[in-house]
């Protein structure tokens, strides 16, 4: 699902990475790292993978998703799956379940998003939550603490169209580098006791700055732009 996200006043942290940059995933995986250290130990790390499989451009989360759920993660929950995907029809409901099952989880929300021509392809990872759907003017549940974004496609008319013609190499090509950036970041992190209770399977180059206001998932990129970069 597209969407927008929000994020304080405050002075928040913003990475940026081209997907088939080289060692893009081993830059992502620091950032990972680097933000969830500080995480008490107390609190679970939950993936949430946002989209379906009935759209190309929208299935980046549950191909992630499928995908961490076939590697032995020590430290993070994952949710969202191309068998069984979070998307609009039941995002209120999954996260329901998450919130009574993890107590005050630390969520990174994955989603797909569009930008300009020549931003496709880069992921972002920001703190704040992201907003499923707004893009196409749903109004669902904020989600995550911090989340992460992966460029699929141009924005600006016709999304629901742009999405269903998506390339899906560019989608694969983004879902292996955040894939491998979290399965790094997982064997970097101090291991965590991870419970499968819940989710028991059915039988230029990279960038990081410092953002304030408010601003939109699928420009988030505009904002390199806008600085000359």
């Amino acid at each position: 699902m597209l969407g927008k996200k929000t994020i304080s006043s405050q002075s928040s942290f913003a990475f940026q990475v081209q997907a088939n940059a080289p060692s893009a995933s081993s830059l992502l995986s620091e950032q990972i790292k680097k933000k969830l250290d500080p995480v008490p130990s107390l609190r679970d790390y939950v993936i949430v993978c946002i989209g379906t499989d009935r759209s190309t451009g929208d299935s980046l989360g549950p191909l992630i998703g499928s995908a961490l759920e076939k590697n032995t993660l020590q430290n993070f929950h994952t949710y969202g799956t191309l068998a069984k995907p979070v998307h609009a029809v039941n995002l209120e409901e999954r996260l329901t379940a998450i919130y009574e099952h993890h107590t005050n989880p630390f969520v990174i929300a994955i989603d797909a998003c569009l930008g300009r021509l020549k931003n496709v392809g880069k992921i972002n990872f920001s703190e704040g939550p992201v907003i499923p759907g707004a893009a196409m003017k749903k109004k669902l549940p904020h989600v995550g603490d911090m989340h992460m974004t992966g460029i699929v496609n141009v924005s600006g008319m016709m999304e629901y169209f742009v999405l269903q013609n998506t390339r899906l190499h560019t989608v694969m090509e983004m879902a292996d580098c955040i894939t491998e950036g979290f399965i790094q970041a997982d064997k970097m992190l101090k291991r965590r006791a991870v419970s499968t209770i819940f989710n028991k399977p059915d039988t230029s180059h990279y960038q990081s700055k410092h953002l304030s206001g408010a601003e939109t998932a699928f420009s988030l990129q505009d904002e390199w732009d806008r600085d000359g970069k």
